[in-house]
């Protein structure tokens, strides 16, 4: 078996013609906290999840697993979104199980300090790759099998408020964000009506110990609402993205007014 083929036990190894109204969702960044929670509630939505995972097979498999009692036809595959032969692969092993694209989540990301009389090109590419250029491809596969669609799709990429900030220690990453959120508005002039592409802002939704620039207690001080955001907060955020047909080429701030600042 080949290594991104991950299926149900005694699954038939066919094409899912989906029945008419299963919508199916190709997303990025599945794996993570948020990442899960955005899953799992699209998939309580109607429809059929293919993700793609990167660094944990066992976590993975432990998603699929969960959002197969909800969408039981739903897979996975192993894709480096910083790679976009990777990612035409992940689209190809789509193609043969799917007949249909009815969303794309882009939410692969990555994350770390990059002082800048510090940064390295290796870590320059870390960033902007996963961030920005995986984003792009991935955008580019999707809209190649939704342009030929003969119904309107969406596709929802993940940026963050950093992307109208100055964050002096992380330039690479926040530049990579704020290019996500250019994307977005290309794509959503490009590819309308037909197409739809919005973009959701997260705040600060969960620490990362080592990883954040301040403490908790200084970053709440910056937050109107008082306190940190949570993963069913982005969630709330996509869900009225899926009911909504008239917002395109947004970009959806969920940040609890930190962007007031």
């Amino acid at each position: 078996m080949k290594e991104w083929q991950h299926r149900r036990p005694n699954a038939p190894n066919r094409k899912h013609m989906t029945q008419p109204g299963k919508k199916v969702c190709f997303m990025t960044g599945a794996t993570g906290r948020l990442g899960s929670e955005i899953a799992l509630s699209v998939a309580g939505q109607g429809y059929t999840i293919f993700f793609t995972w990167h660094a944990s097979e066992k976590k993975a498999l432990e998603l699929l697993e969960k959002i197969r009692w909800i969408s039981p036809e739903s897979e996975m595959v192993r894709c480096s979104t910083s790679k976009p032969k990777e990612i035409g692969k992940a689209f190809e092993a789509f193609r043969k199980k799917f007949d249909r694209l009815d969303l794309l989540i882009a939410s692969a990301s990555n994350f770390f300090a990059t002082p800048l009389p510090e940064v390295t090109e290796e870590e320059w590419d870390s960033l902007v790759d996963t961030n920005l250029k995986g984003t792009f491809f991935t955008m580019q596969e999707a809209v190649r099998i939704m342009q030929k669609q003969p119904f309107t799709s969406k596709i929802i990429t993940m940026a963050d408020v950093s992307a109208d900030l100055v964050w002096k220690n992380f330039a690479p990453y926040t530049v990579a964000k704020a290019g996500v959120v250019h994307l977005t508005r290309v794509f959503a002039k490009t590819f309308a009506p037909r197409i739809l592409v919005n973009a959701i802002a997260p705040g600060t939704v969960t620490l990362n110990p080592g990883k954040e620039m301040e403490t908790e207690e200084e970053m709440l001080r910056r937050i109107p609402l008082g306190r940190l955001g949570d993963p069913l907060d982005i969630v709330r955020a996509l869900l009225f993205l899926l009911e909504s047909d008239y917002v395109t080429g947004q970009v959806l701030a969920v940040d609890g007014g930190r962007l007031l600042d």
